[in-house]
């Protein structure tokens, strides 16, 4: 029986982590997947082998075995199996019957696996009326993981994006009011179970980046409005566009730079719940007027000269 090096197939180290052995498995999936290269035994016959490797490097206790099964395959292929009890005790302990069938496995395919992994992990069969029969064993799929990026717009007035896991495109339709690291559950659209029962989640984390103009706090957004030294000095309206609307704010004469306003009900969405929205503070920031003509120039002198004056007196 030929000794099959996982790692080897799955092109890893030995002292690979979990999410390398993942990531490597995914890659190769995609690349032998039976729907991309259709009638290609080869492609097919690699599929299955990285399919048996994923399912002995992927779980930590195979993988404890398999590692331990390295050392002494030599003094087992000289033995032989056929009669070698001490191999025996070996390979069975802790075992508990079970299957390595499955109808529909992780890519929606039947997976048999090797005779060699048979003899470490056991064949599944059980006795049936004086014959033996192949069972399979029931398993809820295992959870995806991914990651999305999206903009602050896509979280204010959400959106439609699609993704792409394991070569399987999904559409997918976001609500506003998103967060950053908030995660999305897609029930279903994770790995396939084994025998008969339900698929994995697909869990999807959200990441935003930092925007330009906006700054969000929980559900309320922080930014800053230019405001004319005119409107500042004299009062007047100071106009302030949020994402989907424009206000006109009232001003009160003799506004500093750096007054804060509050706009009720101008945040972000609240998630689930899109007609309740945070509230919007805007910070003045007071433009100097550039460029004076010399008539302008001349107004200034004389009003920080009244100025002057009024305070000497």
């Amino acid at each position: 029986m030929e000794y099959k090096d996982y790692y080897k197939i799955l092109g890893v180290e030995k002292s690979a982590t979990q999410d390398a052995i993942k990531k490597a498995f995914r890659k190769l999936a995609v690349k032998y997947h039976p729907d991309k290269n259709p009638g290609d035994k080869k492609a097919e016959d690699k599929f299955k082998e990285i399919n048996e490797a994923n399912e002995v490097l992927s779980d930590v206790e195979k993988r404890r075995k398999y590692d331990e099964l390295g050392a002494n395959w030599n003094a087992y292929q000289q033995q032989g199996r056929e009669g070698n009890f001490e191999w025996e005790k070996w390979a069975n302990r802790g075992r508990q019957r079970e299957t390595h069938f499955r109808p529909g496995g992780q890519f929606g395919r039947e997976e048999h696996f090797s005779d060699f992994f048979e003899s470490i992990f056991g064949g599944g069969f059980e006795e049936m009326g004086g014959g033996r029969q192949r069972t399979t064993r029931q398993r809820r799929g295992g959870d995806l993981q991914a990651e999305m990026e999206i903009t602050l717009e896509d979280a204010f007035h959400g959106a439609t994006r699609q993704i792409s896991i394991d070569g399987q495109k999904i559409n997918m339709k976001l609500q506003p009011g998103l967060t950053e690291r908030q995660t999305l559950r897609m029930k279903g659209k994770g790995s396939a179970g084994m025998g008969g029962s339900e698929s994995g989640d697909l869990l999807i984390t959200v990441h935003i980046p930092r925007h330009p103009r906006y700054e969000v706090k929980g559900n309320d957004l922080y930014f800053e409005n230019d405001l004319s030294l005119y409107a500042a000095v004299l009062g007047g309206m100071m106009e302030v566009e949020v994402f989907d609307k424009t206000v006109r704010v009232p001003i009160p004469a003799g506004t500093d730079s750096g007054k804060v306003f509050r706009l009720k009900g101008m945040g972000m969405p609240v998630y689930g719940k899109p007609d309740v929205r945070g509230d919007a503070y805007v910070k003045t920031k007071v433009l100097v007027p550039k460029n004076l003509t010399a008539e302008e120039k001349e107004l200034f002198v004389r009003l920080a000269n009244k100025k002057s004056n009024s305070k000497q007196k």
